[in-house]
């Protein structure tokens, strides 16, 4: 074990044990449970781990005082946050991830989510809350897994509000904290196709040092800058946007202002060309209500990525269509534009691991704040064990000895948490061992709790149906 990473994981853990005002000592025996425990099922039975000292009651009652702000896991992360290295920028990401309730007929504020499926033809939807997400999307380092992240912050997106701008809110909320390393540097923040909204676009324009790169779908029409006009005519409205850019219609491209040509080499050893062609200052069409959207102040960079198999075919049946917009958009290069995309992939696993390995949408509560609490101790959890990555041992199965990972010596989240009992054996733990108080008396006889109330689901288009 590295001292100087074992120092950094043991004033990580410090921190967070001071920032927890009520039941720190459960709350943070709680996490090292759910870091070390492989196999549970349920988060009761975290309760049985070793390192969980406490009976099973104290579980819920810590989850329900927790008290951890949105920004509190930043701060605390905040000294311990790689710098870019191989880039000049910090790399956020952030999405939206369900977590379905479709039993939970007391839960307030339940609606219609997003959720995949792989039976075609069914509906992808769900009835549950959907929670959005912002993460530090690192550089690579040598002997870890690529898929490593820092988690930042977590909120759930109500049924009245919009969840892209629920994420704007949260990467304005880092750009603008002090105690965080993101306010006086360069920042880019990667999102997927529903985040190319104008709404969403000139949300957090004030901030300079901003970068927003997000994919835009193969149907949508822009617009290239209108011609400038030679008459001295000045009646009517200026002219705002000039000839149609269509994704799907390649006649209506001009020539590309810059392109550029990588090869990658996949991890089954497949090389492929990539084709990355950019169109400078285009525009998109703003819009007026609820509130004007003066997208023509806003113009972006418009940049068109296809790879190419040795057969000199599409990889893909569309191109990969970006919207890059910021002042300082220039200062990156096509194949940083392209790498820090595909890096957003890594959310993607960051919610798979949550889902499967630390147990993220399986706490069941009828209170709302009690689900939130869980999410937020979750992301916690991940954060210990991004922080733990440098001193982990490999531990593979039997069976995995001949993976590519266990090959390359590749630390990955899971590897970590099958470790993490014995880091937590040799580093200890700040929480206290438990004192008995005596047995409670319990409720009194012949008292008879009211049922609690049930809450329709809301469905967003019923309530715009309705509203006047």
């Amino acid at each position: 074990m590295t001292i100087d990473h074992a120092s950094e994981l043991v004033q990580f853990r410090r921190a967070v044990y001071q920032n927890l005002n009520k039941r720190a000592d459960t709350v943070m025996e709680l996490i090292d449970a759910l870091c070390s425990s492989v196999g549970s099922r349920s988060p009761v039975e975290l309760t049985l781990a070793p390192v969980f000292r406490r009976t099973y009651s104290t579980m819920y009652k810590a989850i329900d005082e927790l008290q951890w702000e949105e920004r509190q896991l930043a701060q605390v992360l905040a000294t311990h946050l790689p710098r870019p290295n191989k880039r000049n920028f910090y790399l956020l990401g952030v999405d939206v991830t369900p977590q379905p309730r479709p039993y939970a007929h007391t839960l307030t504020d339940r609606g219609m989510v997003y959720q995949p499926t792989v039976v075609k033809g069914n509906k992808p939807v769900t009835i549950g809350h959907q929670y959005s997400t912002v993460a530090l999307l690192p550089e690579e380092e040598a002997g870890l897994s690529g898929s490593w992240l820092a988690p930042l912050m977590t909120q759930r997106v109500a049924t009245a509000a919009d969840k892209e701008l629920v994420g704007a809110g949260q990467i304005a909320a880092l750009l603008s904290d002090d105690k965080l390393p993101f306010r006086h540097r360069l920042c880019v923040e990667v999102a997927d196709s529903g985040y190319s909204k104008p709404e969403y676009l000139a949300a957090n324009r004030q901030h300079r040092n901003l970068i927003t790169i997000v994919r835009v779908r193969s149907k949508r029409v822009l617009y290239r800058q209108p011609v400038a006009q030679t008459t001295q005519d000045k009646r009517g409205h200026p002219t705002w946007y000039g000839e149609p850019f269509r994704l799907q219609d390649a006649a209506t491209w001009p020539p590309s202002d810059q392109s550029c040509t990588l090869y990658e080499v996949s991890r089954r050893g497949k090389t492929y060309r990539v084709e990355i062609q950019a169109w400078h200052n285009l525009l998109m069409r703003g819009k007026q209500r609820p509130k004007p959207l003066p997208m023509q102040c806003y113009p972006f960079t418009l940049v068109r990525i296809v790879r190419y198999d040795d057969e000199d075919q599409p990889v893909s049946k569309d191109a990969l269509w970006l919207i890059v917009i910021g002042e300082r958009r220039d200062e990156l290069c096509l194949s940083d534009i392209q790498q820090a995309y595909e890096q957003r992939y890594d959310l993607e696993h960051f919610f798979r691991f949550g889902k499967q390995k630390l147990l993220l949408i399986s706490f069941q509560t009828p209170e709302t704040c009690r689900e939130e609490h869980w999410w937020r101790l979750v992301h916690i959890v991940y954060a210990q064990l991004w922080m733990a990555r440098h001193v982990a041992n490999l531990l593979p199965r039997p069976w995995e000895r001949n993976l590519p990972a266990v090959r390359n010596r590749s630390i990955s989240p899971a590897l970590v948490q099958r470790d993490f009992a014995r880091i937590i054996r040799q580093l200890g733990t700040p929480a206290k061992p438990p004192r008995l108080r005596g047995n409670s008396p319990g409720r009194s006889l012949g008292t008879k709790l009211a049922p609690r109330s049930r809450h329709k689901v809301v469905v967003k288009g019923l309530l715009k149906a309705l509203s006047p």
